[in-house]
């Protein structure tokens, strides 16, 4: 990272307090002075050319962005709401092609001949203050930047020292994942949710929408799979204890809302990738077509959480017609490029004894080798075949990495959750691979091994530390396969988080170390330091009346271990 320390020296001085919930406050005389504050989370690559001298953002001041492009001036929305909230200062905005209008106001650019996708630049001088990118989209993380280094103050003059600070990030996909199969979530909360992302820099959101448990995805094709499939009866109690609630849960969003919910992402420059979960974790699907499995039914909305034996049957043409209709609805409703197709936890005992299935292997002439069951080369098959129909959409495929045993070819990217190594396997099999390691990316997971005093959680314990530390690169994997790994998420799966504040609690403060994991390199991280900027970047948090783990900023013995 390249903070020129003469400079970092002044800045350290001019903005080194932080006190009464903004980020820095300094006295002259007896009134107070504000101060932004630009070692934010993530922390940018460059905060160069710190002087005393500032440029101060009032009411009077005005956000230009370039006449006739929409993504800007939603761009200047966005900007004018985020100083609002965090100074109560309203400042309008206005469509700008003259250079003297950037004067003693802040202005959005697009630059060209900036090299990176993502990147920002952000210049204070005391004359004005102008946020560039190559594309809107760094633009926009740009006026994260900013937005975060901004005290938290009420319709009082905040000063911005003069500065030069620069920031792109290390990995092209930085996700969070969001399961609302187990437990329902409003549509107010997923945009929350994404608001969070948004603040964090994550781009990325992988959105679970059908499992054992619960179809939660209009497809009007099929009606039943949410006249049916949406609703359980009941839901188990504790780690799948033999007490049952008793109370039908479920529910499900309607193709409108979903549209409004990537419209809501897009804006945010967020795209959110849709799973719809095969052949396994299916049962919701079965229990509203009962033909579609290989016994026939019936079935049962699952209360409890696991696997089942129960999948999808391959031995019936009308499974892989039910796949193609379902997708096709789902492409129209997700414009990004991938779609998730699951494909973990498929156990394939059935399709062992469903002559049906057992039909199938011996038309298609499939052969056990090695290792490789029959069965296990025909959810290759399945997969394959969804790949080549996704393919005239113009979509590819996610599934876990299960599906590196099932003959599937390299156009499909994996999700690596079994641990790291079977993504450095598939990067040197030529997949593309997203890092999604259990240990230490599983956000439902414990925060502390003391877990007395926390919410229930499915177990396992990932520190804040532990999320800081991960490398999503295997210093092992050769150089010439390292672009194979596109970034990492953190999965949030609620078997065990019923409502929203505990969604927050189980992700934040660990979202804000996983984008440090995402935007920085290995050599910039500090987690000491990290922690330090965590302070007020929870104070944030608090504005918008988010819930976290306050404990995960002063606790330290588990961390030193």
């Amino acid at each position: 990272m390249k903070i020129f320390k003469p400079f970092l020296a002044v800045f350290v001085c001019c903005l080194s307090a932080v006190a009464m919930n903004a980020g820095d406050i300094a006295a002259v005389g007896k009134t107070p002075v504000f101060r932004a504050d630009y070692r934010v989370i993530p922390l940018p690559d460059a905060i160069n050319g710190i002087k005393n001298t500032s440029f101060v953002l009032s009411q009077e001041k005005l956000i230009n962005y370039p006449t006739g492009n929409r993504d800007m001036e939603r761009n200047a929305m966005f900007l004018s709401q985020y100083i609002e909230d965090m100074t109560g200062m309203h400042l309008s905005i206005r469509p700008s092609r003259i250079t003297k209008d950037r004067t003693d106001n802040i202005t959005l650019l697009l630059d060209n001949e900036m090299q990176q996708e993502e990147g920002y630049r952000i210049t204070v001088t005391s004359e004005g203050v102008e946020i560039s990118g190559k594309t809107p989209e760094g633009v926009f993380q740009g006026i994260q930047v900013l937005r975060k280094s901004l005290p938290i103050c009420k319709n009082v003059k905040v000063f911005l020292p003069t500065a030069q600070i620069e920031g792109h990030p290390r990995f092209g996909y930085r996700g969070m994942h969001l399961d609302c199969v187990r437990h329902f979530f409003s549509t107010e909360m997923v945009k929350r949710y994404i608001d969070i992302m948004a603040l964090h820099g994550m781009n990325r959101l992988h959105w679970h929408l059908t499992d054992d448990q619960g179809w939660r995805i209009e497809i009007k094709k099929y009606p039943r799979l949410t006249e049916v499939g949406a609703w359980r009866n009941g839901t188990t109690l504790g780690h799948n204890s033999p007490v049952n609630d008793g109370i039908r849960y479920g529910g499900f969003y309607t193709q409108e809302e979903i549209r409004d919910i990537v419209k809501y992402a897009q804006d945010r420059y967020i795209t959110i990738i849709p799973e719809i979960d095969m052949p396994g974790h299916m049962v919701a699907a079965l229990t509203a077509y009962p033909e579609l499995g290989c016994t026939g039914g019936p079935y049962e909305v699952w209360t409890k959480w696991g696997v089942t034996d129960d999948i999808l049957c391959m031995g019936k043409d009308n499974t892989l017609r039910f796949i193609e209709e379902v997708l096709r609805e789902v492409v129209d409703l997700f414009p990004g490029k991938y779609i998730h197709i699951g494909g973990d936890e498929s156990p394939r005992v059935r399709w062992q004894t469903c002559p049906l299935c057992q039909q199938r292997i011996k038309d298609l002439g499939i052969k056990a080798e090695g290792n490789q069951s029959a069965e296990a080369k025909l959810q290759g098959v399945l997969t394959t075949h969804v790949q080549q129909y996704l393919s005239k959409f113009g979509k590819r495929i996610i599934g876990w990495d299960e599906l590196l045993g099932c003959d599937v070819d390299n156009t499909a990217t994996i999700m690596s959750w079994r641990g790291s190594e079977p993504g450095s396997k598939g990067a040197l099999l030529g997949h593309d691979i997203i890092m999604t390691p259990v240990d230490p990316l599983y956000f439902d997971y414990y925060q502390t091994s003391k877990t007395w005093n926390e919410p229930q959680a499915f177990g396992g314990c990932n520190t804040l530390k532990k999320v800081y530390d991960f490398e999503p690169v295997a210093p092992e994997l050769p150089a010439d396969k390292r672009h194979h790994i596109l970034g990492a998420q953190a999965n949030v799966w609620t078997e065990y988080i019923t409502c929203e504040p505990q969604v927050q609690y189980q992700v934040l403060p660990r979202m804000a170390a996983l984008a440090e994991v995402l935007w920085l390199e290995p050599q910039d991280k500090d987690f000491k330091d990290f922690k330090a900027r965590l302070q007020y970047l929870t104070e944030i948090y608090k504005l918008y009346n988010w819930t976290y783990r306050a404990k995960s900023l002063v606790e330290e013995d588990e961390e030193k271990e």
